[in-house]
């Protein structure tokens, strides 16, 4: 360890190091992660010194600047903390390149007074290649699509202590591999990406009262089929804590947000939400025009780490007897431990095939479920097996798949819901040939 700290612009954290607690942590605080070491990267010849010595140690790598991906300890592991990376520019003719270790917050401020826009997530907080590499699901998306479909060129580490820079035309097979398939075949330390004209929204959320959750997810799940691109939609079983900053129409209490986010003027925006606001009459009604950089409030993740349970699955279909499903088991007289249990709409753009193929699969399902409960006495104990019900309930029309981003994951299950047979045995093929020593092979979405 010795040697790598005197090749290092940055630093090296061990254990028993006051940061190590730091730079480790996760936004899940459920887990802990353990590795031997943590470079805290300052420059991508960092990451190639780490790289390097990793292989010639044997030490199985790991990557990290967020932490909104943490999904296992990473127990003996050298993690390489990119989160000094901090590069970020806006080019006002509509593209960007930042550093790997930058969120998105960052971006969507840099991009705004040029009237441009980032496609973001819907947590601001979250880091933007992490996202991206995992496809990117946001906010606007059935209107410009994934996230992963708008990046230029990558710069990365591979396991072999290279540094590429990679564009469809110079490295397309660690380009298609690096869009959709996260960290499985190198690290990345820089990203270039196209933005889009947005300076705008008309966008946010309605709340509504348990009682009404029946009305408005029936009343949803017809007016979601009904919309055109410019709109995207997802709706959410809320029992939100009576914590500060949690509205008091909403804390301690059963709610439902629809969340909504127009593209095109306001004007046909409220048009297209009127059967929505209808439905029933909201406790808050939050949707209206906002700067594209607040696009945050629309679904006001939380911004704290907090130890969480997330289940999730792909739907291709959201008939009406799938609606009774989820509220028999989900509802506001099911006994649900969980704080969240959202189905977001897909189709639009997000099933358009890309230009340049990539790695991410699933463009084809209709929905997304995702279960988020916070594990903390007393309901942590059946937070996990109730997320399993909801999953068995929703299964007639589940496709047996997952979004790599969504509800993060590690090990070969996940790994088979989150690609298909021939795109896994391609990223395989892929890692081995850039890795051939599988340095890479700790953190989420490692294939091997």
């Amino acid at each position: 360890m010795d040697s790598l700290r005197r090749r290092l612009t940055g630093e090296l954290v061990e254990p028993g190091d006051p940061r190590y607690a730091e730079l480790t942590a996760g936004f899940n605080a459920a887990v802990t992660a353990t590795p031997a070491a943590v470079v805290e990267a300052r420059d991508p010849h960092d990451v190639v010194e780490a790289v390097t010595f990793a292989a010639a140690s044997r030490l199985p790598v790991a990557v990290q600047a967020t932490g909104h991906g943490l999904a296992d300890t990473l127990d003996g592991a050298l993690l390489i903390s990119t989160r000094r990376l901090d590069e970020c520019v806006v080019h006002p003719d509509g593209w960007a390149r930042v550093g790997a270790g930058v969120r998105w917050q960052q971006v969507l401020e840099a991009a705004a007074p040029h009237g441009l826009a980032p496609l973001s997530g819907s947590a601001p907080g979250v880091g933007v290649v992490g996202y991206t590499t995992g496809g990117g699901l946001g906010p606007v998306g059935r209107t410009y699509g994934w996230a992963s479909d708008r990046v230029r060129a990558v710069e990365i580490v591979t396991g072999d202590g290279r540094l590429r820079r990679v564009t469809a035309e110079s490295e397309p097979d660690l380009f298609w591999a690096v869009r959709g398939g996260k960290g499985a075949v190198g690290i990345v330390t820089a990203m270039e990406f196209d933005l889009v004209r947005q300076p705008e929204l008309y966008a946010g959320a309605l709340y509504y009262a348990g009682a009404d959750a029946a009305t408005v997810l029936h009343r949803w799940r017809t007016w979601q089929a009904t919309l055109p691109r410019e709109a995207t939609t997802s709706v959410a079983l809320l029992q939100l804590p009576p914590l500060p900053g949690v509205p008091e129409p909403l804390a301690g209490r059963f709610t439902v947000a629809v969340r909504f986010a127009w593209t095109g003027d306001a004007p046909s925006g409220e048009a297209a939400l009127a059967p929505m606001r209808a439905a029933a009459t909201p406790l808050i009604d939050a949707v209206q025009t906002i700067p594209y950089a607040a696009l945050g409030m629309i679904h006001a993740d939380p911004a704290d780490p907090m130890p969480v349970h997330e289940a999730t699955d792909l739907l291709h279909a959201l008939p009406p007897e799938a609606v009774d499903a989820l509220l028999t088991v989900a509802g506001p007289e099911a006994g649900s431990p969980q704080v969240i249990v959202e189905l977001r709409q897909l189709g639009g753009a997000y099933a358009d095939e890309p230009a340049v193929p990539s790695a991410l699969d699933h463009r084809d399902a209709a929905f997304t479920l995702i279960t988020i409960g916070v594990l903390i006495p007393p309901v942590a104990g059946a937070v996990a097996p109730h997320a399993d019900q909801v999953r068995a309930a929703m299964k007639p029309w589940a496709t047996g798949a997952a979004l790599p981003n969504l509800g993060a994951g590690v090990g070969p299950e996940r790994l088979a819901r989150s690609y298909t047979p021939p795109t896994l045995t391609r990223l395989i093929e892929v890692a081995s040939r850039f890795d051939p020593e599988g340095v890479l092979r700790a953190g989420q979405v490692p294939v091997r």
